[in-house]
């Protein structure tokens, strides 16, 4: 008994240790990230707005430090996170069997890389599309001037949404090879799962047909890949 004790205690510890450092790390790269959050607000307009005639208007004096600070957080967040993979990596490792480590850590790299890639997906190609949607409806009468506090928590609301739902591929493949699922299974659902993406994207994103489709059928095909991937590792056993 005294054991299992001493045993829970050394396991709280180290969750602790790594929790501190974990948060360290963001606490600290927070404050370049605060004066690096203009320019990469700079950045994101230029890719968003691109050749297109609109203004970026502010309403109140405290709303683009509110903004950086926003931005600030999420690129904290961006550039710490393979830092804090790797802590919470060491602290699951012990607890792992050899070919359960080689798959958790193969997991860990592919989710970075399609985070990463739905982020780029969003910011280069989604976001300058809905931006050019909203400007065609102006008229002579109506002109397109938008809040930049409103294009730029969308740009990082959609960045971030389009980042995760990019796990779609390595959450089949993950559940077929974990057995969790069956390929069978899976593939006869597929219809159920598709209409439940477009329930999540209708949830998730702003309330028009254009962003929700946007972000449905990447996700989608993306399953489609995560199944594929997953068929081929079944024929290969």
């Amino acid at each position: 008994m005294e054991d299992k004790d001493e045993s829970l205690v050394v396991h709280l510890e180290a969750l602790r240790g790594m929790l501190i450092r974990c948060f360290l790390a963001l606490g600290i790269g927070l404050i370049p990230m605060f004066f690096a959050a203009p320019y990469f607000m700079d950045l994101l307009i230029k890719v968003m707005v691109g050749e297109n005639d609109v203004a970026l208007n502010f309403f109140s004096p405290m709303e683009v430090f509110v903004l950086q600070i926003k931005v600030a957080f999420v690129l904290d967040l961006l550039v710490c996170f393979p830092y804090v993979i790797r802590q919470i990596w060491d602290f699951v490792l012990p607890a792992l069997y050899d070919n359960e480590r080689r798959f958790v850590k193969s997991i860990v790299l592919i989710s970075s890389a399609l985070f990463i890639l739905g982020v780029l997906f969003c910011v280069f190609f989604i976001l300058p599309l809905i931006i050019r949607f909203g400007i065609s409806f102006a008229t002579e009468n109506i002109q397109a001037v938008f809040g930049i506090a409103n294009i730029i928590t969308l740009a990082l609301w959609l960045s971030v949404i389009f980042g995760l739902m990019f796990q779609f591929p390595l959450i089949t493949y993950a559940l077929i090879r974990s057995e969790i699922a069956s390929y069978e299974t899976v593939k006869e659902k597929r219809s159920y799962i598709f209409v439940g993406i477009l329930i999540i994207a209708a949830i998730l994103t702003p309330p028009d047909i254009v962003s929700q489709l946007m972000l449905a059928i990447p996700t989608y095909l993306l399953f489609e890949a995560g199944l594929f991937a997953a068929r081929g590792r079944k024929k290969g056993k």
